[in-house]
């Protein structure tokens, strides 16, 4: 029983002996009030009742101990709380009355606790309100997609970082929130704890389209009868879907879930060319559309006896229809708001395995709107696009869709985005069903992969799953702890450091179980687009008054990890990417972290899973506070950040080939999510087939997803983004010299 839920009522207020007294305290604001006694007696019979050691009558003895032996310690006339305080432990501890004494402690160190996160939340308030952020705030930079600078961006900071408070003090075992807090482990999206909120979806439009539409909770829209349509609700359903949860949103079907949209269209337009052929032509043509009639059925439509002009203006129409969709999807996610106005949704799409004539073309048109970019030129930042690569599909030149495949490179070349998931990976292929796109592997832009699960009803599944909550450990700290970095030992302390893994993968076990059983008894009236629309697996099953419990089990809830190089560099001197031996060592790291977290997923029941952790404000954070306590170690602590997860440090030297034969190993062990970039020099749009190579490199050994970054100008005056040939914007023509042009590049 805490000594905080003690019922007041049961405090009997006893007159105190009269005995020399002091007349006045500090209290700890540094106001000086009278002295009252009765105040000991009653901290003390609280926490007498609170473990039934004994009732408030006792407490009156132990108080009179209590202001006894302050006379005697205390040379001051007006003494502070905390030394009255420290007084009273020291009788309880003196005293038979050991679990009191264990208890007032706790009390006052949970109190202490309680309030030093008052004191640390004003400071960060008062940064919020006053800082810009573009100044060094790690506060004010917390999240790339939240303008931290607009009114409501900085009302989102002030919410988050009081539920940051809210959550460490009141919800989060004591041990986990200090864990958190002194760097060992980083809770992601702590701000979101006490909300109940799950991380991510991959949401298929399909349930929510042809099922007579979906309600955002303002509002009916129904199933949609065209292809802008199509578009426009799919950016609504990632939005709508971000308000409800704390991560990001994914389609993992773009291209089949826009198709029907594409046939609608195309049936309009082919009704409305034949109604204008007729009246000019004053011809009685057949002008039944049926249901069965698709953009690019060639062989149905030469049935149907048309002209041939009619079906080509219907296609055309179709085509530019599209398009402007597909412009209009990518201008929206980039521009529309969320969570009070303040951020735009984090929105990936997958696509480029529907091989049907009405599904390339939105694949087609995607890559070409992506290539177009936003109105003045600029770089899309939402969606993510990931271009699922398969073979038999597309990726060999003779495949149906090999055109996209090489199309997608292109834009990628120019635009950084798409990137490139892969169906043929071992760990990837064997869920995979022909014909069935919930079996083809999809991914959060970010990384997030969720595939596997300890259910058969969702095993192999990525529609309607996500992940619940992931939790991230400081494995560099543990290398620089047990390795010879500091110059302790000679050798690198393997057992030191496994034993010490160990303890903090049980730790952020718990953590994890923690939250999900928080998550676990929220409703589905809390979430109602989410759950209340049946976009989660199993969803459509509850009422609005049922728990979440029988459906977010098909979510996953991961272990992260950031900075293995630094780790190794840390234990042994040298990294995997320079060193055959600190390879093989890292391996051994991570397999290991694999095989304790399989064993929790067997255990309890749930979805862990591997996650290699995105190198976002986390790094930089671990990195600080590591720097502070241990000093500047070459090759560990002296850069901003720690490397991104298992990769091999962007500043090594190392060709493209070598670096994705060292990091492929690591997608198979991460389950919970991966990444592979390669950099590139110069500008690959003039040499697409060396991009070729590095992505089918890629495919070969095993990669689950990779991306290419390379080098994109920025044109600072008109905001143009992407590869400038040459001095002169081809956006506003400005010449190179009239104000220096920037470099972008990018690893998330």
């Amino acid at each position: 029983m805490e000594l905080a839920h003690v019922d007041q009522t049961v405090i009997v207020r006893i007159v105190f002996v009269e005995v020399k007294m002091f007349k006045r305290i500090v209290k700890r604001d540094g106001k000086i009030v009278k002295f009252d006694p009765e105040k000991i007696i009653e901290a003390i019979a609280k926490a007498g009742i609170a473990t039934e050691e004994f009732k408030a009558d006792r407490a009156k003895a132990l108080a009179e101990k209590v202001l006894k032996k302050a006379e005697e310690k205390i040379t001051a006339r007006t003494p502070n709380v905390e030394q009255i305080q420290d007084i009273v432990e020291e009788v309880l501890m003196e005293s038979k009355y050991k679990k009191t004494a264990r208890a007032y402690i706790r009390y006052r160190q949970e109190r202490s606790r309680v309030r030093d996160a008052k004191s640390d939340l004003m400071m960060i308030y008062r940064t919020i309100s006053h800082a810009d952020a573009a100044d060094d705030s790690d506060v004010k930079r917390s999240n790339a997609n939240v303008d931290g600078d607009s009114a409501m961006g900085k009302m989102l900071q002030f919410g988050a970082e009081g539920s940051k408070v809210f959550a460490k003090t009141l919800l989060l075992d004591p041990e986990i929130a200090a864990a958190h807090d002194n760097g060992d482990i980083h809770i992601h999206d702590l701000d979101f704890y006490a909300t109940g909120t799950l991380t991510c979806c991959q949401s298929d439009p399909f349930v929510l389209f042809e099922n007579g539409g979906f309600n955002t909770g303002h509002g009916h829209l129904r199933t949609p009868n065209s292809i802008g349509s199509y578009a426009a609700l799919a950016a609504i359903l990632l939005q709508a879907n971000q308000n409800e949860q704390h991560g990001g949103q994914s389609i993992p079907n773009f291209d089949y879930a826009m198709a029907p949209g594409v046939n609608k269209s195309f049936r309009k337009a082919l009704k409305r060319n034949l109604a204008k052929y007729n009246k000019f032509a004053k011809k009685k043509l057949d002008l039944e559309i049926k249901e069965t009639y698709e953009y690019g059925d060639d062989k149905k439509l030469e049935k149907a006896k048309w002209p041939k002009e009619v079906i080509e203006v219907s296609n055309e129409d179709v085509e530019k229809e599209t398009l402007q969709a597909m412009e209009g999807f990518i201008h929206n996610l980039n521009t529309m708001h969320s969570r009070a106005g303040a951020q735009v949704p984090f929105t990936s799409i997958n696509f480029g395995t529907d091989t049907t004539p009405a599904g390339r073309l939105v694949s087609l048109n995607l890559l070409q709107a992506t290539e177009n970019g936003l109105g003045k030129g600029e770089t899309p930042i939402f969606p993510i696009s990931i271009l699922k690569v398969k073979e038999g599909i597309n990726y060999n030149p003779k495949d149906p869709n090999y055109d996209l495949f090489r199309r997608s490179m292109e834009v990628s070349a120019k635009r950084l985005f798409p990137n490139f998931c892969f169906i043929d990976a071992p760990f990837n292929l064997k869920y995979y069903k022909k014909g069935d796109y919930r079996t083809e592997i999809a991914t959060m832009g970010c990384r997030t992969r969720v595939f596997a699960s300890v259910f058969p009803e969702s095993d192999g599944i990525v529609t309607g799953r996500g992940n619940l909550s992931f939790t991230t450990i400081n494995l560099v700290r543990l290398g620089i702890k047990h390795g010879i970095c500091l110059g302790e030992r000679k050798e690198a302390d393997w057992n030191g450091f496994y034993k010490e893994l160990d303890e903090k993968l049980n730790l952020v076990k718990d953590e994890l179980l923690e939250r999900y059983e928080f998550q676990a008894n929220q409703h589905v009236r809390n979430f109602p687009f989410l759950m209340g629309q049946g976009n989660w697996f199993g969803s459509e099953k509850l009422g609005p008054n049922d728990t979440l419990r029988d459906v977010i089990k098909h979510g996953s809830l991961s272990i992260g990890f950031i900075g293995l190089a630094e780790t190794l560099v840390a234990m042994v001197g040298k990294h995997h990417g320079e060193d055959e031996e600190a390879r093989e060592l890292g391996l051994d790291i991570i397999t290991h972290m694999r095989e304790v977290i399989d064993g929790f997923a067997k255990k309890y029941k749930l979805n862990f899973t591997l996650l290699a952790t995105p190198a976002e404000g986390i790094a930089g954070r671990f990195t600080k506070i590591d720097k502070k306590e241990y000093g500047i170690i070459p090759g560990v602590t002296d850069r901003d950040f720690y490397t991104n997860s298992f990769h091999v440090p962007v500043y090594y030297p190392i060709s493209a080939f070598e670096k994705i034969e060292i990091e492929a190993p690591y997608h198979n062990l991460c389950n919970a999510g991966h990444i592979t970039y390669i950099e590139l020099d110069g500008d690959p749009s003039q040499n697409i087939e060396a991009y070729e190579a590095v992505i089918r490199k890629m495919h070969d050994e095993g990669i689950g997803y990779g991306s290419v970054n390379h080098p994109v100008d920025r044109d600072p005056v008109c905001g143009f983004s992407g590869v400038i040939r040459g001095e002169r914007c081809p956006h506003c023509g400005r010449l190179e010299g009239d104000v220096a042009f920037q470099k972008l590049s990018c690893e998330c």
